[in-house]
């Protein structure tokens, strides 16, 4: 087998739960070889065990682990194609004015500097090898706006979104694409309470995000069907962004909820039209 028959290889960081898993899952379906790199040691080994993937115990904060866990990846399959920067915590949180400098630390150095590690030595083994390859980092709604996660959790997403854009222009020479992927609130052990629950009349979409749906997304950015794609966020949450901050429900409650349909002319000087039961087409 010639190294252009060989299959892709991908590096997956918190390979061992959650979206990381099911990652690992969707890219040996699709019959990519996969090291799993996970600082838990009870998770990450098993993961691998049943996904048939390599295990890499990995603290993403430190760069010689990382630096490692690539080397790995072309040691053990000659090459690497791909890295997903999934690894993840909920990271501090409580009143700005409470927050431990470092549980702040802490949240950017695994969230930011793990991405930064994945991103740096994925693209020297990939520039290296002058195959190109691809990169897709983790972020997260809450780097979207306020009140979608804790401060320092949305801060640390939002740097990971602009991080994405700057490395996808700089690496592009070396056809190494670099994108993101913002899941909503999606069913794994980092959300802990009853995400139904939390999400009632609130995200659009009637079923709660499950890994798989995200692990997809991203499966997609590593391949070659998205060749042409770099410096792209792709949102992954039921419509939860698309719905916006609710507003409406501060000013008496969705119209639509009332049966009322019509059109607010505003300062005009002209009265609104109020209507009941559903609009005319037109």
């Amino acid at each position: 087998m010639t190294d252009h028959d060989a299959p892709p290889v991908a590096l997956v960081t918190g390979g061992g739960s959650g979206i990381g898993r099911a990652t690992v899952a969707r890219l040996r379906t699709a019959g990519w070889s996969v090291l799993v790199a996970d600082l838990n040691p009870e998770t990450g080994p098993e993961a691998a065990a049943e996904l048939g993937a390599c295990f890499a115990r990995v603290d993403v904060a430190d760069e010689g682990q990382v630096e490692a866990a690539v080397g790995r990846c072309v040691a053990e399959y000659g090459r690497i194609d791909a890295v997903v920067n999934n690894a993840g915590v909920g990271g501090a949180f409580g009143a700005l004015t409470d927050i431990a400098v470092d549980d702040w630390d802490y949240t950017f150095a695994v969230l930011v500097r793990g991405v930064f590690l994945g991103i740096k030595h994925g693209a020297r083994a990939m520039r290296a090898a002058g195959r190109g390859g691809a990169v897709v980092n983790v972020a997260s709604v809450a780097g979207h706006t306020g009140g979608a996660g804790p401060q320092a959790y949305s801060a640390a997403k939002a740097a990971v979104l602009n991080l994405t854009r700057v490395a996808a222009a700089e690496l592009a020479e070396d056809r190494i694409r670099v994108n993101a992927v913002s899941p909503g609130v999606i069913a794994t052990p980092l959300v802990g309470r009853d995400p139904a629950r939390a999400l009632a009349g609130v995200q659009p979409w009637p079923e709660v995000g499950r890994p798989e749906d995200v692990a997809e997304v991203i499966a997609f950015l590593c391949g070659d069907a998205a060749r042409f794609v770099t410096g792209e966020d792709i949102t992954v949450d039921g419509g939860l962004t698309a719905a916006g901050p609710r507003i409406h429900a501060a000013y008496g409650g969705d119209p639509r909820s009332r049966g009322l349909t019509g059109v607010n002319r505003g300062t005009t000087g002209e009265p609104p039209t109020i209507r009941s039961g559903r609009p005319r087409s037109s």
